[in-house]
């Protein structure tokens, strides 16, 4: 039973187009705000999602200029639910092969995942399309989806959790990586739920429940 609580925010810092992820939780009966700054994040919301696309520096430096990536940090380390989708899950870690140093300053992520995003080693990147997708045993933001479901990526680079007990689920791009991370009452998966139809609501049902 999902939880009716007191609402979603959905973190709109400018990147990528995130009517889908509205849509997706409307079919689902949610109530979900798009938020206007960081200090929305105290305006009585007891569940975050952050999607969105871009580069992965690009969008860090957008985060920590509003103010943005200090309050996720924040709510991650209270455990209060979250999602992450695509970027929003890449930004979770240490690094990224997208955003090398820049003289001699390392671009960081967010921090709240130790390891690293990196590039895909085929030539055909990004992954565009549906991809099979396995879930491990006692994850709960896989519960009742059926092993090996398909879901809908997007991406060039993939992440590369330091401690692997953090992974939820896989994929098989050129090779097997962490399509999924789940923590306590954090999640972020690569593809895009609101975009993988039957499976895809069931995951933000799932996660809705936390």
């Amino acid at each position: 039973m999902i939880s009716a609580g007191r609402g979603i925010a959905v973190i709109d810092y400018g990147a990528g187009n995130l009517g889908s992820v509205m849509n997706a939780l409307r079919t689902l009966g949610q109530e979900a705000h798009f938020t206007a700054g960081p200090e929305d994040l105290d305006a009585g919301f007891d569940r975050i999602i952050f999607p969105g696309d871009g580069h992965f520096g690009t969008a860090m430096a957008s985060l920590e200029r509003s103010g943005y990536a200090q309050a996720i940090r924040d709510w991650v380390r209270r455990d209060r639910p979250f999602l992450g989708i695509c970027i929003g899950l890449q930004l979770l870690f240490d690094f990224s092969e997208e955003a090398p140093p820049e003289n001699g300053r390392e671009i960081s992520g967010l921090g709240i995942v130790g390891g690293g995003v990196k590039k895909f080693p085929g030539r055909k990147v990004p992954q565009i399309g549906w991809n099979q997708t396995r879930a491990r045993p006692g994850s709960r933001l896989f519960s009742g989806i059926p092993e090996d479901s398909f879901f809908y990526y997007i991406h060039s680079y993939y992440a590369a959790p330091g401690d692997d007990s953090i992974t939820a689920a896989e994929a098989e791009y050129y090779l097997k990586y962490c399509a999924a991370v789940e923590r306590g009452n954090m999640a972020a998966v690569q593809f895009h739920p609101e975009k993988s139809g039957k499976a895809g609501l069931r995951l933000l049902e799932n996660w809705l429940c936390f």
